[in-house]
Formats: structure tokens, sequence, C-alpha cells
């Protein structure tokens, strides 16, 4: 059973664009299921799909002679001169596609969508040979509205930040709430019925990116220092980044400590969050905070607390709604998030009324007039916050 994305319809709508249709994102976000199921879709006989997992199909695209990839199509049935849908999964394997796509691109009707795990590899190595031929969408693990779907259960779609606490909606909805902060949104794991299996899920998802991305893309001979770091950096989710102290922990460089974030971050496995300032080089040099793209993932790499768990959580909903920031004074005084210079968020597991009295003074004083609570549990008394199942 196929279950619609939330970036599905713009995908099909680009199927009309001369541009290729790149879609990006971490391994086993469904990157492929979304691919074949836009293939299925097209009315045309005249499409094919490739594997770059397959070696066959890798060897077919790696020929210097990029004709010899025409004749071998034609060979399989397909019309080359005739309007052709060419899907391609994971492209990082092949490193000279961009070439042969451009290529093919110029100088035939072919229509590619491809996808790819590195959005590094996708955006630079693609922006020397494809510039102004592609679109690029990224795809993450299911947030919460779409966990729902997968559940088979209605939710209504509504402007989160304008909604008031319902104590129906969250009683209904509770108990799936928990299980998507506990276990995250990778479609297979939000499927898989019994507790023990999606851990195995979890699992063995770590153990290919690992194994296989990490492998592919990156020249990290030292697989224990790669998984160490893993899990010192979930331990501090939430945090500020300290490059050195990582690196005095773990026993290597600082710079090569920043090298693993930055390689983690471009293949989606994390994100870092810069500071809001109203200065440009003030933002530059204050140090970013650091969140997991899933909670599964985070959740399997260390024992963190329910609030890291939440704020987590709140990180990957709220990274759909614009460019997220936080604050922080000298004090410890903190807004968690900051979405595109306008919105100021606080997490709180239990919210309380005196928590939105502080973040609305700390919010004046930075310039920001919109500002919500963000709850994970009801309040016995209190109920003027977002609770985090209603951020869809």
């Amino acid at each position: 059973m196929f279950f619609k994305r939330k970036v599905y319809e713009p995908l099909k709508e680009h199927l009309s664009a001369r541009e290729v249709t790149v879609l990006t994102g971490m391994r086993r976000t469904g990157k492929t299921t979304i691919i074949k199921q836009l293939l299925s879709e097209i009315p045309s006989e005249n499409k094919i799909y490739f594997d770059f997992e397959n070696i066959a199909d890798r060897e077919l695209f790696s020929q210097k002679n990029y004709d010899n990839v025409l004749f071998a199509l034609s060979a399989r049935g397909l019309d080359v001169k005739s309007k052709l849908f060419i899907g391609i999964d994971e492209i990082q394997l092949v490193p000279n596609i961009p070439s042969v796509i451009k290529y093919l691109h110029d100088h035939y009707d072919i229509k590619f969508l491809v996808t790819g795990s590195s959005s590094y590899y996708l955006k630079n190595l693609f922006s020397e040979s494809l510039s102004g031929r592609k679109k690029i969408f990224e795809l993450f693990p299911l947030d919460f509205g779409e966990f729902l779907v997968f559940k088979g259960v209605f939710h209504s779609e509504r402007n989160f930040f304008e909604s008031s606490f319902s104590s129906s909606e969250y009683e209904r909805l509770q108990t799936l709430y928990e299980e998507f902060v506990r276990f995250g949104g990778f479609p297979e794991v939000a499927l898989a019925a019994e507790e023990s299996r999606k851990k195995d899920l979890l699992t063995d998802i770590l153990s290919s990116y690992i194994n296989v991305d990490i492998a592919t893309l990156a020249d990290f001979r030292r697989k224990d220092i790669v998984y160490s770091l893993m899990q010192m950096l979930a331990s501090r989710v939430g945090s500020r980044l300290d490059y050195a102290k990582l690196a005095r922990n773990i026993g290597i460089s600082p710079v090569t400590v920043k090298n693993y974030v930055d390689f983690f971050e471009q293949t989606y496995f994390l994100s870092r969050v810069p500071i809001f300032s109203r200065s440009p080089d003030k933002a530059i040099v204050k140090a970013k905070k650091l969140y997991f793209s899933d909670n599964g993932i985070l959740n399997t790499l260390a024992e963190v607390s329910g609030g890291a768990q939440f704020e987590n959580a709140v990180f990957t909903e709220l990274r759909h709604h614009g460019k997220i920031q936080y604050y922080a004074l000298k004090n410890g005084r903190e807004v968690d998030f900051i979405v595109d210079g306008k919105t100021a968020f606080e997490i709180k597991e239990t919210p309380a009324e005196n928590d939105l009295k502080s973040l609305r003074s700390l919010s004046e004083k930075i310039g920001i007039e919109k500002c919500r609570l963000i709850g994970r549990r009801a309040s016995p008394t209190w109920d003027d916050f977002i609770w985090g199942g209603d951020i869809l």
C-alpha cells in the first residue's frame, strides 16, 4: 500500500517540467517508494527504473561513451527518439552520473527522476554540471501528521500556532505521539507493530548508514571513532557544540571532529541550529546547537532525558515551517527556537504560566513579538500552550 507523503504532489507536478527532478534525503526515508510510484502513474510505457545499488545498473551508466547508454536503452525496448522517463535510485554511487545526465538531458527528450542520500554531493557536484537543469526536493523521516496517515488515524490540518490546547485531541493522540517521540518517523519503523521490531529496524538503519553511506561517500577509516562520536553527539542533543571538548574526549583533532559533523549534516543525519542575532558577524562566531534528524536514531545511540527527546522531536517538526535559530544570554536564559526570525518557541515537558511570562520578556528584548510555549503533557491548571502533537 502506498502512503502519500507531503512532498508527493509537488514532485508529481514537476513531472511536466523539463528539469531533472532530484529527490534527496537520508537512507530509508522512502525515496525509492516515491520514485517508483511516480513512474507507475506516468501514462507512457516509455519509461524505466534503475537502482545503482545493482552493479549491472551502475556499469551501464559508468561507460565513457555516453551514446552506449542510449544503445543499451534501445536494446531494452525503449524509444530514445520519443519522450523517455528514466528513474535512477542512489545516484551518488556513480561519480560521473551528473555528466551522463547532462549529456542525455541536453541532446534527447529524457525526463530524469533521481534520488540520492547526500545533500553535499547533489547540491555541489550537480551545481557544476547541471546548473539550471535540476530542481531538488528533500525528504525527511515522517512528521507527526504523516506518521498518523501511516497509522490510518484521522487528523485535521490547521495553523498550529493559533491552536489552543484540546484535551480531547490530546487524549485521542497522546499514545501515538509518545510513540513518535520515542521511535521517530522512519516509515518502516512507524509501520512495525512490535517494539522489538522497531528497535531492530532502527539498529539496521543506523548500521546501513555507517556501513554504506559513510563507506561510499567519506574517507573515514575508523568506524569505531565514527560510532563513538555519534554517541557523544546524541548525548549532547539540544546543546551547543564544542568541537574542542569532543575532540579531547574521543582523541582526535577538533578539525577532524568538525569534518565528521559536517558530513553527518550533509547526509541528513543531524542538523546544526545557529544563534539568532541582528549582527551576522556575531551569529557566525557563536556556537551552534545540535539536533538529530530522527528521534528513533537519537534514542538508539544514547539514553537521553525525556526533555531532550521532546525538544528534538519538536525540532523535527518545526524544520518544515521555516529557518530555525535559537537565542541565548550569558546568564543562561535561552529561547529554544526562533522560526524565520519572527516567532519564538520555548519547549517544556509540562508548561506553566510563568514559563510563558519569561519567554515573552526575553522575546521582547530581542524584538520578537510572537511567541508560544510548546508542551508535551497536559498542565493540570493551565492550557495557553501548543501541544507538541498539534504541530502537523
